[in-house]
C-alpha cells in the first residue's frame, strides 16, 4: 500500500512540475515574442538606424524658406548663412554634465539650455537638436577648434532676417519655434525636422508656399560620435518666394509720417484691389523673435500702453466718425429721402419731435441751410442727423453692410476682425435691449456702436472711386519658385453694389471733391500746389460720448481719451488710381491732423507713380 502511495504522489510532483515548467517555457516565449515586436515594429525605425553598422542614420534636410519681396523686388525677409550648436542626446554619456560644460565655456547661458529642455520630446535621441542659433563666426571657429565632447556639434544653417527692421513687420510678420499647436497642425513628415514656422502676417499666412519640402539625408558618425560622411537620400525643395504688392518705400514714407504716434494708414488699388501700402504704429522688430525673444523683452513689448504689437490695420476697431458720411448720403439719395434740392438748416443742434435732448454739431454757430453736396464737405452733423432719422436704422445698416461693414474685408492675412454694423436686432443680441431714436441719429454720423477697421474703410473710399465696386484686398502679388517658374495670383473677384441712379455715385464724388476744393471744405487746405486731384472727407471720432451741456476741450481730457483724428480720399478724380484711409490715434480733429499726412504719403506715391495724362491744371470748383 506504501508503494502504491508514493507512486501517486510521485506523478502528483512531476505532473506539477510539468505544468511549472510548461508556465515558464510560455513566458520566455511571450517575453522573446514581445521583444521581436519591440524591436520589429514598436521600435523598428531606431533599430534601422542602429543597425547600419551603429553608425548610419536618416535624417530630415530643411528647405530653404523663401524671400518676401516688395512689388520692386526688394527684399523684406530672406535668409542668412549662419551657424547653429547642436547635441545629439544619443551620443552624449551625460547630458546635464554636457550642459554645464557648454554654460561654463559660455556658449550657451541659461535661457537656451531652458528652450533647449522644453524642445527635447519633440525629437528623437538620434536627432541633432539646435541649442544655439545664429553663432558668430568666431565662437563657430573657437568650438571646432576646441571642442572635445562627442555628440555636440556646429553645423551651418539659414537664419531667417528681416533687413527692414521694424518697417512693416506687423505685415511680413515673423518666423519663430514651432509649439505643440503648430507641430499638430503641420504635416508630420514635411515638418520632421523644421525648427521655425511662420508666426503672424505673411509668414504665417503663406507658410505653405513659403516652406518648401523636407528632403532626407544620411550621415554615417564615426566610434567619438563626429559625422564622418553625409549622402543626400532625398534632396530638399526650397520654398516659394512671395512678391507682394506692398511698396517698401512707400510703406517707410508713411511710418515716418506718422512717427511716434499711434496710427494706421491703407492705400489700396481702386481697380483691382491690390494693397499698396499698409502701416500700424508703433511697430516691433521682428528679427527678436526669430531665435526666440528674451523674456525681459517681450514683457517690455506686452506691457507696453501703445501697444507694439497689436496690429491696428485689420484689427484696430475704430468709430468711423464723418468718413461714414458719403455712404449715408449714397443710402438717403437711393431711398429718396433727400435730393440734390433738399436743404436743412443748421443751427447747429438737432432736436427729436418729442426728445429734450440736443444732439450738438461741431460747429457752434452752424452752417444755415445746406444740400448733400454741402452737408458733405462742411460735414455738417446737423444734416445727417435729420437724413439718419428720414433713412432709419434698418435701411441705414441694409445699405451700409454693401459696403461690407460689419464684415471682414477677406484680405490675406491672419487675424482680420469684421467691426461692427449695429442694428435693431445686433443690439438686442449683444445688449439685450431695444433700439432708441437717439442712436439711429449718431450712426449716420459714424459714432455710437459703428466700429471699422482702416482698411474697410479704405475699401469703401475706393467702391466710391469705381462706382460701385467692392473689391477683395489683396497683399500677395504672385509667388516664383527657385527655378524662375513663376505663378501669378489671381484677383479674387468684385461684388457690385446695386444702385438705381448712376447720377448718384457722380453727386457723392462731387461732394468729395467739394471737401478739398469748395471754400467751406473740411480739406480745403490740402488743394495748395496739388499735382493731382483729390476728392476726400475729414473724420474726428470720439472716444467717449459728453453730456449734451458739456464742452470737449482737449487739453482738459486724458490723451488717451481724446479724438482720433481719420481721413479717406482716393485720386486722382478723372480716372481714380488709389484710396486711402488714415487714422491718428487721440490725434483730435482730421482735416488738421490725419489730412495732412496722407497728402504727403499721396505726392509721394505719385512721384513714384505719375499720372498718364495732361498736367492737371488748378481746379476751381
Amino acid at each position: 500500500m506504501d508503494k502504491i502511495g508514493n507512486l501517486k504522489r510521485e506523478q502528483a510532483v512531476f505532473k506539477s512540475r510539468v505544468a511549472f515548467s510548461i508556465v515558464i517555457m510560455l513566458l520566455v516565449a511571450f517575453i522573446l515574442i514581445y521583444r521581436l515586436f519591440n524591436l520589429q515594429i514598436i521600435q523598428h525605425d531606431f533599430y534601422v538606424e542602429e543597425a547600419l553598422g551603429n553608425q548610419m542614420q536618416n535624417l530630415p534636410i530643411n528647405p530653404v524658406r523663401g524671400d518676401i519681396l516688395d512689388r520692386n523686388g526688394k527684399i523684406l525677409a530672406t535668409n542668412q548663412f549662419s551657424y547653429r550648436l547642436t547635441i545629439t542626446p544619443e551620443k552624449v554619456s551625460n547630458l546635464n554634465d554636457t550642459l554645464v560644460e557648454l554654460e561654463v565655456n559660455e556658449y550657451i547661458d541659461k535661457e537656451d539650455i531652458k528652450k533647449f529642455n522644453n524642445n527635447l520630446n519633440r525629437f528623437k535621441k538620434f536627432h541633432n537638436i539646435p541649442i544655439k542659433y545664429n553663432l558668430s563666426e568666431s565662437s563657430a571657429s573657437s568650438f571646432l577648434v576646441n571642442n572635445q565632447m562627442p555628440g555636440v556639434e556646429v553645423e551651418s544653417y539659414f537664419h531667417r532676417v528681416y533687413p527692414y527692421g521694424i518697417s512693416s513687420s506687423h505685415l511680413i510678420g515673423y518666423v519663430s519655434s514651432m509649439s505643440k499647436e503648430d507641430k499638430d497642425k503641420y504635416d508630420k513628415t514635411n515638418y520632421a525636422g523644421t525648427i521655425f514656422v511662420g508666426k503672424t502676417g505673411i509668414e504665417k499666412q503663406y507658410e505653405n508656399l513659403l516652406h518648401g519640402e523636407s528632403g532626407i539625408k544620411q550621415i554615417e558618425r564615426n566610434v567619438a560620435g563626429r559625422v564622418v560622411n553625409t549622402k543626400v537620400i532625398t534632396p530638399s525643395i526650397p520654398g516659394q518666394d512671395i512678391y507682394l504688392n506692398i511698396d517698401i518705400d512707400l510703406q517707410m514714407k508713411g511710418e515716418s509720417l506718422l512717427g511716434e504716434t499711434r496710427g494706421v494708414i491703407a492705400l489700396v488699388d481702386v481697380n483691382d484691389g491690390s494693397v499698396l501700402s499698409l502701416i500700424s504704429t508703433p511697430s516691433f522688430d521682428p528679427n527678436w523673435f526669430v531665435d526666440g525673444i528674451s523674456v525681459k523683452r517681450y514683457k517690455e513689448l506686452k506691457d507696453d500702453t501703445d501697444l507694439p504689437l497689436f496690429d491696428r490695420s485689420i484689427k484696430g476697431l475704430y468709430p468711423p466718425g464723418s468718413t461714414i458720411k458719403p455712404m449715408v448720403a449714397l443710402a438717403g439719395l437711393e431711398q429718396n429721402n433727400i435730393t440734390i434740392k433738399d436743404e436743412t438748416f443748421c443751427p447747429g443742434f438737432y432736436k427729436l419731435p418729442n426728445y429734450s435732448r440736443k444732439f450738438n454739431g461741431w460747429k457752434k454757430t452752424g452752417h444755415g441751410n445746406v444740400n448733400v453736396v454741402q452737408g458733405i464737405a462742411q460735414s455738417c452733423d446737423i444734416f445727417f442727423y435729420d437724413l439718419a432719422y428720414k433713412i432709419g436704422i434698418d435701411q441705414i445698416h441694409d445699405s451700409l453692410s454693401y459696403f461690407r461693414f460689419g464684415k471682414k474685408t477677406g484680405i490675406d492675412l491672419p487675424g482680420e476682425l469684421e467691426g461692427i454694423l449695429p442694428s435693431r436686432d445686433w443690439k438686442k443680441i449683444n445688449k439685450d435691449e431695444p433700439w432708441y431714436r437717439g442712436e439711429t441719429l449718431i450712426t449716420g454720423i459714424g459714432q455710437g456702436f459703428m466700429t471699422t477697421s482702416p482698411l474697410q474703410l479704405a475699401l469703401a473710399t475706393a467702391a466710391i472711386a469705381n462706382k460701385g465696386q467692392i473689391l477683395t484686398p489683396q497683399v500677395m502679388q504672385y509667388y516664383q519658385s527657385k527655378n524662375d517658374g513663376v505663378f501669378e495670383n489671381q484677383p479674387k473677384k468684385s461684388e457690385q453694389i446695386p444702385i438705381n441712379n448712376i447720377d448718384n455715385w457722380d453727386l457723392i464724388i462731387e461732394a468729395m471733391k467739394e471737401t478739398v476744393y469748395g471754400k467751406n471744405g473740411t480739406a480745403r487746405l490740402l488743394n495748395n500746389k496739388l499735382k493731382y486731384t483729390l476728392a476726400g472727407k475729414t473724420g474726428t471720432a470720439q472716444v467717449f460720448s459728453l453730456d449734451p451741456e458739456e464742452e470737449y476741450i482737449a487739453e482738459n481730457i486724458d490723451e488717451k481719451l481724446r479724438d482720433h483724428a481719420l481721413f479717406t480720399a482716393f485720386a486722382p478724380i478723372e480716372k481714380p488710381q488709389v484710396a486711402i484711409a488714415i487714422i491718428v490715434e487721440n490725434a483730435g480733429s482730421g482735416s488738421s491732423k490725419a489730412a495732412p499726412l496722407a497728402r504727403a504719403l499721396l505726392d509721394e506715391y505719385f512721384i513714384k507713380n505719375p499720372i498718364n495724362t495732361k498736367k492737371i491744371e488748378e481746379v476751381n470748383y
